[in-house]
């Protein structure tokens, strides 16, 4: 089973193609949008990524989610299941290919925190971030079970990774293991 795309070098258009979708999304939140940001690897400058654009969008509480789906349908979303409680989760593809996927979250949600840690993480360390692209690679060119299998092996670095970094205690773990799954 393969990965919803291959990882690629890094692309410099991938900041410019966030900042044009930008706005886009945000006409599907009115009054409940607090920020939308630009997280995940494809974030990141010089770090190799699937070339799939994460976005995380703060809301103040899941308002109106009915419009909002309708808005996003018409951009050509897809809403799938909720990741957890207060996290919303949107794809969208283009010819089949997934090209974004939208975090939808409540203000104060922990998945805002370790997103944002993690993705500032890698932007100001070059050694966790070629550890990182290593990973990724070597866990692409084995992976057999798909996205699934995908980030469970990458759980263990990203946890790792915000622990060293002082973003969680021990006890927060599997707090920490639940917004990378």
């Amino acid at each position: 089973m393969a990965l919803t795309s291959k990882i690629t070098p890094y692309d410099p258009t991938w900041p410019a193609r966030f900042l044009t979708d930008k706005p886009l999304i945000a006409s599907a939140f009115d009054a409940e949008l607090i920020a939308i940001h630009h997280v995940g690897s494809t974030s990141v400058p010089g770090l190799a990524a699937k070339p799939e654009l994460d976005v995380l969008i703060e809301v103040h509480a899941h308002r109106n989610t009915s419009t909002r789906d309708e808005v996003l349908m018409a951009l050509g979303y897809v809403r799938g299941s909720d990741l957890s409680e207060g996290h919303h989760f949107y794809r969208r593809n283009v010819d089949g290919i997934r090209t974004h996927k939208l975090h939808v979250c409540t203000r104060d949600h922990l998945t805002i925190t370790q997103m944002l840690g993690f993705r500032d993480l890698l932007r100001r360390d070059a050694s966790i971030r070629q550890q990182y692209e290593t990973l990724k690679l070597q866990l692409e060119s084995s992976n057999t079970g798909g996205m699934a299998e995908y980030l469970e092996k990458k759980a263990p670095f990203i946890i790792a990774a915000l622990l060293h970094a002082g973003m969680g205690s021990c006890r927060d773990k599997a707090k920490i293991r639940t917004f990378v799954l």
